[in-house]
């Protein structure tokens, strides 16, 4: 019986020690080398008196800091990723809710960690791999291991502004796994084009996957994803044929007509998350490669990663919405109305998670990991935990599960509650459009539409008038040149949020995300 994820990795570099594991476009790592730098690592901390610690592993995005986070496992430990594109505050605010002893950093990330006030040790990762193996130490690490152990711990946004830490623990991680690579029929030919920061648990799905299976990962430069005909001349390059992206990256290459000059020609399974997609730009993708594997992935970080999926495998027209399908394996959803009761057929209802895969909670708030982490209502009979995501869904007609909308981005506007994604699919629908995004104004209680695109305001006032209510449409429509998005590629709506507030005419937003501009026309 599998208790540790390690495991797959033992299995899988005595059957390829010398394959690429993990690589970006100047080096690569094989397994052979992961499995004894792994081990080198873990050995060190052990030396340190450092076990069942949080170890934060502050390098910059490269195959080396995935080898430190397995080397941080072989220590017994769980490591927590920090990258230096986080804000400064971001990750002073980590750091003094971990008060971790050790952070192993590269050459040019020690010098930024030198500037914050931590008491604990900096480690250098090339100078720990010098450390001598004691296999009695690994063995002796490994035989104390239990399958509910952290593995890690990811930062995700807290509603207070104090980022609170997700742990999982290695029967979680190892559950989602085995479901996620049945669902996309990962194998050891799998190449995995990364585009996810490693300090997001969305890059699991490429990590384990490929100590799994003996695949390979290739980590793409941020850059190219400014740049997206180089970014496809890159998957093109290394021969990739798996990617599981956020929707804005994929969009980003559709939406910039991409296709027409180039085709990503080993692409075969392509996933995605994190943002509805629209139909538009799918169907761009889904004629281009025509062939390829196309499935909707859905789930919150506190479930480890992704929780259902829905393989396309039907034509849908652009008034439609691809459905987030089914749970995995091993994993049941629970639609819950505000009566803690199933809805009716075609009710919306808050989804709820119930399974292995439920991450243990949050790391030191165990007060926000009650208010989430709760006693299954439709259960009176013993404990069993659900994860309540905060996230409406309701059953379409054939019976999949269809996401509607954050709980939070439901509105009272004129007395009519309101689904604020449902206006964002229609505009997504429109000609022309690139992304969009509604954010309510409490203050002024209107509802402002954000969106890029070449098409006007007034073209779209007059598109969403034939398919919405007048109530639901919005009271201002305001072109950016740019859409925000947080790092891990999700629109950000928090910054969209501080443009209300924008008084001038022009006002020209910089910093505020990944050093993009945006202009909003007041």
């Amino acid at each position: 019986m599998q208790n540790n994820v390690l495991e797959y990795l033992e299995s899988t570099v005595k059957r390829v020690p010398n394959k690429i594991a993990f690589a970006n476009d100047q080096m690569g790592i094989t397994f052979k080398e992961v499995y004894d730098q792994g081990r080198s690592i873990g050995t060190f901390l052990n030396k340190q008196g450092i076990y069942k610690q949080p170890v934060v592993v502050f390098m910059k995005k490269h195959p080396k800091a995935i080898v430190a986070f397995f080397g941080v496992i072989y220590g017994g430990n769980f490591y927590v990723p920090i990258d230096e594109e986080m804000p400064r505050f971001r990750i002073e605010l980590i750091l003094k809710n971990l008060n971790p002893r050790a952070i192993i950093c590269d050459d040019t990330t020690k010098k930024v960690v030198e500037t914050f006030e931590y008491k604990g040790a900096i480690y250098l990762y090339d100078d720990i791999l010098g450390t001598g193996i004691k296999e009695e130490v690994i063995q002796g690490i490994r035989e104390a291991a239990i399958d509910t152990d952290p593995i890690y711990v990811v930062f995700t946004s807290g509603s207070t502004g104090i980022p609170k830490g997700v742990v999982a623990c290695h029967r979680s991680v190892i559950d989602y796994i085995e479901s996620l690579s049945e669902v996309l029929e990962f194998n050891e030919d799998t190449v995995f084009g990364n585009q996810t920061p490693l300090y997001f648990d969305a890059c699991l799905k490429e990590l384990y996957p490929t100590l799994k299976f003996g695949a390979t990962t290739y980590i793409i430069p941020k850059s190219l994803f400014m740049f997206p005909l180089k970014l496809v001349e890159f998957l093109n390059e290394y021969k990739i044929n798996t990617v599981c992206w956020v929707v804005s990256a994929l969009t980003m290459i559709s939406s910039f007509k991409v296709f027409d000059k180039l085709i990503p020609n080993y692409l075969h399974t392509v996933a995605f998350g994190s943002e509805v997609f629209p139909i538009k730009q799918f169907n761009i993708w889904k004629k281009t490669l025509p062939n390829a594997k196309f499935t909707n992935l859905y789930g919150p970080t506190e479930a480890t990663g992704m929780c259902c999926y829905f393989k396309v495998e039907r034509d849908f027209e652009e008034d439609e919405v691809l459905p987030i399908g089914r749970p995995f394996k091993n994993t049941e959803i629970i639609l819950l109305n505000n009566n803690n009761k199933i809805p009716a057929k075609g009710e919306l209802g808050e989804i709820c998670v119930r399974g292995t895969s439920l991450t243990l909670g949050y790391y030191k708030a165990f007060e926000k990991t009650n208010e989430v982490f709760v006693q299954n209502p439709l259960n009176d009979a013993y404990p069993e935990l659900i994860y309540r995501t905060g996230d409406l869904g309701k059953y379409n007609e054939r019976g999949e599960l269809m996401f509607v909308s954050r709980k939070d981005y439901q509105i009272k506007h004129m007395g009519h509650r309101i689904e604020l994604g449902e206006i964002e699919v229609n505009v997504n629908m429109i000609e022309g459009i690139k992304s969009a995004c509604c954010i309510y104004d409490k203050e002024k209680e209107k509802i402002v539409l954000y969106y890029v695109g070449d098409v006007s305001t007034k073209e779209i006032a007059s598109s969403l008038k034939e398919k919405l209510p007048r109530y639901m449409i919005p009271n201002s429509i305001e072109a950016l040149e740019t859409m925000p998005l947080t790092a891990n590629g999700k629109i950000n709506r928090v910054l969209l949020k501080s443009y209300l507030n924008a008084e001038k005419d022009e006002v020209q937003i910089q910093n505020g995300f990944n050093g993009q501009f945006a202009s909003v026309n007041k």
